[in-house]
């Protein structure tokens, strides 16, 4: 199990770290509009773009311009996502005539996928009509992943030009990302998954007849759809019997690509990548890790090309890496090993064997405990939201890693664009922390931090942990949003806090233990999404405005070398304390007391 582990954390990074450079490549020069191969094609497409929008791509902006037009472009896709679903009954593409979305479940969803969060209230193949995934869900997954893009391209202008006024242009930005980047990589994507077995068909769903009756729980609900408790406290569960099924048909394969490219993990069907309608085969569910991962990487080495010195591209990475291996340690032995680590024997004999196999409670057996592990761990490092396996069913430390995870701000590679401009938020952070201790200025890449920076950083890292500590406390204090709860204990306030690390961080996973589709959650989480992404957003554009007037100076003998291995470890240091001081207290009370009351029954 062990050296299996390792072969598949190895070959994903191989792979990965091998189409980091050329990729990485491939962006800087698409946005510069001149992508190798597909420019000629694009470039009528780009014009006619421009020409229809009214769009002078020779004009550029100032950080605020380009900040209120991302703000503008996300409000208009929250408003357009929403009537969608409110009017999906009247429209085309509709074969199982579903009805319209509630208010309150189309006003979250929409928030969700305009932010990159992907977080789903709702079942997708019984929600949404093909219509509204295409249309509604597959746009905005592209466009949220070109705003992380077109974000982190005005901050690299930003460190990389000296004494203008502009940060670029957010309309080209937005039309190349999606065109020679976003596009072309979701058409192999989808390919090779409809090579594997992913279906893609516009055909109504088909009932078939089993040939023996299949039998299981599930929580029993009252009018309100909150799962009945007993007078322990314990949720009751229904016994029900079926001899059909019904099969889900959809364009899947075209919707599954861009859903993990772009960080905009919501699945066509609502086991997601679970289902084998959506990840059928070993392969796919590795292609898929890959494509979740491939480019927030990827920009790492765009970032160095642009600001003229690879290393530092190379060090951000390395820092990801580092962290990214060490998670997806934790959270496969945790699976691997259960909740005890001592040997069994006598009456809990049979226990005893489950554990030496690893927990394969809410896997899938063709994925296994390894390779569900490292899904886990990939999808909340790279901000996708997609998952395999129900998280629920982690063991507590095992459901630890991935909340951490998010809870770093997702800068373990992160969302397209998002997790690396996260993450130079940090870098800024760990320069000002050294410049302290050696008394001298801070600097990055030439760039002198003042104390404008420095607050804009300070709102961009504490933003997050308020929605996520608020959010929280707020839920466990009042009826609504304790109702949800499907399990007592410690267990209950993590699926809580689980679903606000994922919202106000813009993952999209979930503890599915968790009963969100009510109006209190759809709100609160909606909100929790909307400041989550643009209070971070904001103040990172405001820091690319403000580099990107400053002079660079030439690097002299106290300047503090941002490539080396030892400011790899500073900055590993400074996220990881940062994530342990807003923390720790918060999942001291659910996954860590989960965990010591499992090792004291044991």
């Amino acid at each position: 199990m062990i050296a299996n582990a390792g072969f598949q954390i190895c070959l994903l990074l191989a792979v990965l770290i091998a189409l980091v450079k050329p990729l990485g490549l491939y962006i800087a020069r698409a946005a510069d509009g001149e992508a190798p191969l597909l420019s000629r094609l694009g470039r009528p497409v780009e014009r006619l773009i421009y020409r229809a929008a009214g769009v002078d791509p020779g004009s550029e902006m100032r950080w605020t311009t380009y900040a209120l037009a991302l703000l503008l472009v996300n409000a208009v896709g929250i408003l357009f996502l929403y009537a969608l679903q409110r009017v999906q009954q009247w429209l085309p593409l509709n074969p199982q005539a579903l009805p319209a979305v509630s208010p309150d479940s189309a006003f979250n969803t929409a928030v969700s996928f305009v932010t990159n969060t992907s977080w789903q209230g709702y079942a997708g193949e019984t929600t949404l009509s093909y219509l509204s995934q295409m249309l509604g869900i597959t746009v905005q997954s592209f466009l949220s992943a070109a705003s992380g893009m077109a974000v982190m391209f005005a901050l690299m202008r930003g460190l990389a030009r000296r004494g203008v006024q502009t940060v670029g242009n957010l309309w080209v930005d937005l039309t190349r990302s999606t065109l020679y980047v976003l596009l072309p990589l979701s058409i192999v994507f989808a390919l090779a998954f409809m090579g594997q077995g992913v279906i893609q068909n516009f055909e109504s769903y088909r009932e078939v007849h089993l040939l023996q009756a299949v039998t299981w729980q599930q929580p029993k609900l009252d009018a309100q759809g909150q799962p009945v408790h007993d007078t322990s406290g314990n949720v009751v569960q229904q016994s029900i019997t079926s001899r059909q099924q019904l099969l889900p048909m959809g364009p899947v394969a075209s919707q599954e690509s861009i859903k993990l490219l772009s960080g905009d993990g919501g699945g066509f069907f609502n086991a997601n990548s679970a289902h084998p309608y959506e990840n059928p085969t070993p392969l796919t569910n590795f292609l898929q890790m890959l494509a979740i991962l491939l480019i927030p990487a990827a920009l790492c080495y765009t970032f160095g090309v642009v600001v003229g010195d690879r290393r530092q591209g190379w060090a951000l990475l390395a820092a990801m890496t580092a962290m990214f291996v060490v998670a997806a340690a934790i959270t496969i032995h945790s699976e691997q090993h259960g909740l005890t680590h001592s040997p069994v024997t006598g009456a809990n004999a049979a226990h005893s064997a489950v554990v030496q196999g690893g927990n394969m409670e809410g896997k899938e057996t063709r994925f296994g405990v390894v390779t569900s592990a490292l899904y886990a761990t990939v999808t909340t490092s790279g901000g996708d939201g997609a998952v395999d396996a129900m998280h629920d069913s982690l063991t507590p430390i095992g459901g630890l890693v991935p909340m951490v995870l998010m809870q770093t701000g997702e800068v373990v590679f992160g969302g397209p664009g998002s997790g690396l401009f996260s993450m130079v938020v940090y870098v800024i952070l760990a320069v000002f922390v050294a410049g302290l201790m050696i008394g001298r200025a801070p600097e990055y890449l030439g760039k002198k931090i003042d104390a404008f920076e420095m607050k804009m950083v300070a709102i961009a890292i504490l933003a997050t942990p308020l929605l996520v500590l608020f959010g929280t406390a707020i839920s466990v204090l009042c009826t609504s949003g304790i109702a949800g709860i499907a399990n007592p204990g410690a267990h209950g306030f993590s699926e809580i806090l689980y679903a606000f690390s994922s919202a106000a961080n813009n993952n999209g996973s979930a503890f599915a233990g968790l009963s969100a589709n009510t109006p209190y959650y759809n709100w609160m989480l909606a909100i929790a999404m909307w400041f989550g992404r643009f209070v971070v957003i904001v103040p990172v554009l405001a820091i690319a405005g403000s580099l990107a007037g400053k002079l660079r100076r030439a690097a002299g003998p106290g300047t503090l070398p941002t490539h080396t291995a030892l400011f790899v470890g500073l900055l590993v240091g400074t996220v990881v304390m940062v994530a342990s001081l807003t923390y720790l207290p918060a999942l001291a009370l659910g996954p860590i007391a989960e965990h010591l009351s499992a090792a004291v029954s044991h």
